[in-house]
């Protein structure tokens, strides 16, 4: 099958329990909550979505044949030493990036020496050999991937709460503290969940912070 891919690009994960971690992101096209259209947000499920995945026009971004030639190009996003081979990891995000993820990609990186992150809402099963699955529920959509390896809830959103998730099966629990104009709010309504319910931990956007993508 073919991949549609905005942009693929190395830099440091900001959020979760891998953030400061290095790794080559790969930003599908696409996605089954928004068209990513502005006119569209309106009726969207997901009404609160900040990231541009239209199209294959950024960097590094294409249509790929191929799981071979998109984990090559992947590849060559990281930087060349031996030294860093055992820390290769990619993040797949989008969009939606298990619309398209399927196995024979997951295979072809790690063929490749990678460790495969995917970031996803929740609402299409994941192919099998993935290493690091963090799941962003939004309200409105049905959750199928009820277990994982990280759960991170966009907080707050009208008709979620981060009680009836804590059921599930993963090892970490994060909520994050919704961007835009009432971060500042949202941010401290995080902070006083977390140290109710210790259960959760906070996580902040640290690649806005820091200015890095």
């Amino acid at each position: 099958m073919s991949y549609f891919v905005k942009e693929i690009y190395y830099t440091l994960q900001g959020e979760g329990a891998n953030a400061g971690r290095a790794a080559v992101f790969c930003q599908f096209a696409g996605c089954n909550l928004w068209s990513g259209r502005e006119e569209d947000r309106a009726s969207a499920i997901c009404k609160f979505c900040d990231t541009d995945f239209m199209g294959t026009d950024g960097p590094d971004g294409g249509v790929f044949a191929d799981g071979e030639s998109l984990a090559a190009a992947i590849a060559a996003r990281w930087p060349v030493s031996a030294a860093h081979d055992a820390q290769k990891f990619v993040i797949c995000t989008g969009g939606e990036p298990l619309l398209q993820m399927d196995a024979a990609l997951v295979e072809a990186l790690h063929r490749r020496g990678f460790a495969v992150g995917v970031e996803t809402n929740g609402t299409v099963i994941p192919p099998p050999g993935i290493d690091w699955l963090c799941v962003s529920p939004k309200a409105g959509a049905v959750m199928v991937v009820r277990a994982g390896q990280e759960l991170k809830l966009v907080y707050p959103q009208e008709g979620l709460r981060p009680e009836e998730f804590l059921g599930m099966e993963f090892p970490h629990f994060f909520l994050q503290p919704m961007d835009g104009p009432g971060l500042q709010g949202n941010i401290r309504a995080a902070i006083e969940y977390c140290l109710a319910n210790p259960e959760w931990r906070l996580s902040l956007q640290l690649h806005k912070i820091a200015g890095i993508r």
